[in-house]
């Protein structure tokens, strides 16, 4: 018995240095889910999260963003416990809307998929040139399809939420395409980019 607790223990030190990669990347610090819950909370505008979330979440996230921006005025450490609250919340609804559970936000540094990173970068710099060579030949061709269905969504008006929600969509059935995951996705936030 004592040996067993032994290995046991040592196997869970090992597991805790082993890189944990993320298994979507908006649950990631610095992601896209919680890079558009900080602008929310930096300009006061909760539109800038709610199509990470589907529509049945949008009140109870318009209430602890209520709440954040009312305790975040108390001073600095409220203002983080405020924040960190709000994206928490954000995170899960949006991953209760994939289906899956919510494990907290995942740690700046936290590994990710190496074609999520150019998936994220051909978005950011309208060009999917360095990452239609990450993809299979086969794929090459719906891949740029999506990428320009995502591409034209892309700039809608931060206020116009069903706009936005449009956008995700396209967005994910993009990356979800871009990770080799061949299911459609019917909600904005049914999937796991």
């Amino acid at each position: 018995m004592f040996i067993n607790r032994i290995v046991s223990r040592v196997a869970a030190q090992l597991a805790a240095l082993t890189p944990v990669t993320a298994e979507a990347h908006c649950d990631t610090a610095g992601g896209p889910a919680v890079t558009d819950g900080r602008k929310a909370l930096q300009s006061g505008n909760v539109n800038y999260a709610l199509k990470w979330i589907p529509a049945d979440g949008e009140a109870e996230l318009r209430g602890i963003f209520a709440q954040a921006l009312t305790v975040r005025t108390l001073g600095p450490d409220a203002a983080d416990l405020a924040d960190r609250l709000f994206l928490e919340t954000l995170v899960r609804i949006h991953r209760m809307g994939e289906g899956v559970g919510f494990t907290g936000i995942q740690p700046v540094g936290t590994a990710i998929d190496p074609v999520v990173v150019a998936a994220d970068e051909a978005i950011a710099l309208n060009s999917d040139a360095h990452l239609l060579p990450l993809a299979p030949a086969e794929r090459r061709a719906e891949l740029a399809l999506r990428f320009q269905a995502a591409l034209a969504l892309k700039d809608f008006d931060v206020d116009d939420v069903a706009a936005g929600r449009r956008y995700l969509a396209a967005y994910v059935d993009f990356f979800t395409y871009a990770e080799g995951e061949e299911h459609e996705h019917a909600a904005p936030a049914g999937h796991q980019h």
